[in-house]
């Protein structure tokens, strides 16, 4: 699995999430609960095969991502 982005923001993980959903990939977020803490950033993993799609879906969407 890779990591797919890293944000404090507690709605970009849903967000990308259903977008990816959408589209077949299977996500897993970590650190959810953690980030409400504010220094700890959810992030959010993709199998190493959907990696460069679902990097493409995000960012036809607007969500900026890890490079």
């Amino acid at each position: 699995m890779k990591v797919l982005l890293r944000t404090s923001d507690p709605t970009i993980i849903p967000f990308a999430t259903a977008l990816l959903a959408a589209e077949g990939i299977e996500t897993f977020a970590a650190d959810v609960h953690m980030s409400a803490l504010a220094i700890v950033p959810q992030r959010l993993f993709v199998g190493d095969e959907d990696e460069f799609m679902a990097r493409a879906i995000l960012r036809d969407n607007g969500v900026r991502l890890d490079d």
